[in-house]
């Protein structure tokens, strides 16, 4: 939807549960000297300003980084996402957030590809700005000859239809981040059908889809459709940072539906979630859930559901 704006969002506590979940998908993939291909769907614009404009003027970075900025007991995941948030910020002032491609290219490796799509035209623009001016500062420094031409490629076009022309990579092994607005109800249908298109061009790629959890019975059916997507494993780990609202409105709980996920995963957010409800939190209803299983289907093998579940509240 073409009225969206992600920096309304901008490091909210969603956009920490995306964020941190993200860059160990990536460090992963990085432990291997081959390359991989990081192909975002909804790319926004990059990085988003949190003193003036949009996100400012709600100010939910409140709900999320804003309540870990000054934290030193973070575990080493949330660390690691902490320093990347504060490498952009050299004042000590939280100003700057990274959005999902901000974060891929600063994990990425030289030999790696990015692939970002973005629809909206203004934050299509920015995206492009943003990467010029990260372009410009690391030629400075030394650090990089150029992030663009074939490592970093940004398309003005729709990811649900575009994503099918990538797959699969030419190396055979990439990341798909899945992150639409789910203002229209068919985001969710849209989502299903490119994954299970995708699952049959690349079957072993990994893709992470964030989703909000909201009283709808859309997004409540979400995950469990997901789930029968024909895959080798996925893993569903959902933040809620406080009680739903009796209006329904607001965004109290989101989510990370991860297929294909490495094995890494799993052990890494059971003991990383409690942490996070506690750090952002807000009242009894703050909690987690945690999920893994497979819809594998085939000669000798049955599907599993729900083989860990885990949940904590404060």
């Amino acid at each position: 939807m073409l009225s969206y704006r992600h920096a309304f969002h901008a490091g909210n506590h969603a956009d920490v549960l995306k964020h941190v979940v993200l860059i160990q998908l990536l460090r992963y993939l990085g432990q291997k000297d081959t390359p991989y291909m990081y192909i975002d769907t909804h790319a926004g614009a990059g990085v988003y300003a949190l003193d003036t404009g949009y996100a400012a003027k709600s100010t939910e970075y409140e709900t999320g980084i804003a309540r870990l900025w000054d934290r030193k007991d973070a575990p080493p995941p949330v660390a690691e996402y902490l320093q990347l948030v504060r490498d952009m910020n050299p004042s000590g002032k939280m100003r700057y957030y990274p959005g999902s491609p901000y974060c891929a290219d600063r994990v990425a490796r030289e030999q790696d590809r990015i692939r970002l799509f973005e629809m909206h035209p203004s934050d299509s623009k920015i995206l492009e700005e943003n990467f010029r001016k990260q372009e410009a500062h690391l030629a400075a420094q030394g650090q990089r000859s150029s992030s663009r031409g074939k490592r970093v490629m940004i398309n003005k076009g729709d990811g649900f239809t575009g994503l099918r022309s990538l797959l699969p990579p030419p190396s055979r092994r990439g990341l798909v981040l899945v992150d639409p607005p789910y203002e229209v109800k068919d985001d969710y249908r849209k989502v299903k059908l490119m994954l299970e298109d995708a699952l049959v061009r690349f079957a072993t790629g990994t893709y992470a889809v964030w989703y909000p959890v909201l009283q709808r019975m859309e997004s409540r059916q979400f995950a469990d459709k997901l789930k029968r997507l024909q895959a080798n494993g996925w893993l569903n780990v959902t933040l809620s940072i406080r009680a739903p609202t009796p209006d329904g409105f607001g965004l109290h709980s989101s989510g990370m539906f991860v297929i294909n996920p490495p094995y890494t995963l799993e052990p890494m957010l059971r003991e990383l979630m409690p942490w996070l409800v506690k750090a952002l939190g807000m009242d009894s209803g703050a909690g987690f859930t945690l999920e893994t299983g497979s819809t594998v289907t085939g000669p000798g093998r049955r599907a599993e559901e729900n083989v860990s579940r885990r949940d904590r509240a404060l």
